[in-house]
């Protein structure tokens, strides 16, 4: 009797895309299975009745052991993550057992955004000006040398935590206090990246292999944060401009040791053209893997796994529509009261998925990054204007109240 077929994933995610990947994997006859330090932050293992065993996921030698282990139960088709702060690990494991998977080094050195952006540098690739500092006097000169406002951002992290814009000299002293004054967790030792704010609208390659698949725009709610509030595909570039991009995006490529999977490449449209801000050497999250197959007819998380357990993808586009999406983003901290509407925008035409993170009582606490989501919805049409109008008639649908906690118990 033929052993069953797994896809192990290396933690998930709390939102919708490690959801996705299960479905996904399902649909193409494997078995997932989770590999993750606390399993029970993802609802839906067991909504879904996955298998999840817990293990230390940044301890190589315990992946590796556990995946031994279920080698003798299992054929392992296939390792994969959602996740950056494990991507380099997964890399590791797909070499240990010789599967299909990223280059961990590359990995590696994308996730050091220091590292990264010499590298992009190396290669002629426009990225804003930037140093690196380890304490306050490097801060102040860094900012000094290249002119406020500057981003300050720790050299390795994601999902935009910690990240500020600093507008002025108070602005700036009170982050990097924050930084180095023992409330922000580091992952590796204190460096900050000190960069440049480059301004112009916002734009994300998102790529398969060495194929830029999909361009979108994005809106960030209000500075010093960088969280997104709404997006679009396709973004609204001249064909020049979509050239630009593309042949910026597959430069980072070459210069990282990148191609393989997926990447997605955040830019700025400035002055200069396209600046690189960022390279994610991995798939973007929610809610980007649900938009893109409405846009183009391109499953790229199907893709992803197929790619991972070897068989032949198909990033062929069947389609052709507008998507955008709202993410529903808290204006207040407090105790959630209520969440309303659900129900009647998911029945306005074009609306193709609402989603809630949160439940009544649930407790908001902003960070200034993406933990503050706690929600979105997404539509999408034929038409740029038409989908415009979709959204915004979805989103004055929906509601939501919360009670500032030093309103309660008065």
């Amino acid at each position: 009797m033929a052993r069953r077929r797994a896809l192990i994933l290396v933690e998930g995610h709390p939102r919708c895309t490690g959801l996705l990947y299960i479905q996904a994997a399902k649909r193409l006859g494997l078995h997932p299975i989770t590999l993750s330090a606390d399993p029970t932050k993802y609802d839906y293992i067991a909504t879904e009745r996955v298998e999840a065993i817990q293990v230390d996921t940044t301890n190589l030698d315990a992946l590796i052991h556990e995946c031994s282990r279920l080698r003798a139960s299992y054929d392992i088709a296939g390792i994969a993550s959602t996740e950056e702060i494990v991507y380099p690990a997964v890399g590791k494991l797909c070499r240990h057992f010789d599967l299909p998977g990223p280059n961990p080094e590359s990995i590696e050195r994308c996730c050091d955004k220091f590292v990264q952006r010499q590298l992009l540098a190396d290669a002629g690739v426009p990225i804003p000006a930037y140093r690196l500092a380890t304490n306050v006097t490097d801060v102040e000169s860094a900012a000094a040398e290249i002119g406020l406002p500057v981003i300050l951002k720790p050299a390795v992290g994601v999902g935009s935590r910690s990240v500020r814009l600093c507008c002025n000299v108070s602005e700036l002293a009170e982050h990097t206090a924050y930084l180095l004054g023992g409330k922000h967790i580091w992952r590796s030792a204190p460096r900050i990246l000190v960069e440049e704010f480059a301004q112009g609208p916002y734009y994300c390659a998102d790529i398969m292999g060495d194929e830029v698949i999909a361009i979108c725009a994005g809106e960030f709610g209000p500075h010093p944060h960088f969280v997104f509030h709404e997006l679009t595909y396709p973004a609204p570039l001249t064909d020049d401009e979509h050239n630009r991009i593309v042949d910026v995006s597959l430069t980072c490529l070459r210069a990282l040791g990148l191609g393989w999977g997926p990447t997605c490449i955040e830019l700025r449209w400035t002055k200069r053209g396209p600046v690189v801000i960022e390279v994610n050497p991995r798939a973007a999250g929610t809610p980007v893997p649900q938009m893109i197959p409405l846009v183009y007819g391109v499953d790229l998380i199907t893709e992803h796994i197929k790619l991972v357990i070897g068989d032949k993808w198909d990033l062929r586009k069947t389609r052709s529509q507008t998507a955008a999406a709202r993410i529903f983003v808290p204006d207040r901290d407090g105790t959630i009261n209520s969440i309303a509407g659900e129900s009647r925008a998911a029945a306005v035409p074009g609306v193709a998925e609402i989603k809630f993170y949160v439940e009544p009582t649930t407790a908001i606490n902003r960070k200034g990054d993406t933990r503050d989501w706690i929600g979105h919805v997404i539509v999408a049409s034929p038409s740029r204007t038409h989908t415009a109008e979709i959204l915004q008639r979805a989103v004055d649908l929906i509601g939501w109240s919360i009670t500032p906690f030093s309103s309660l118990g008065e």
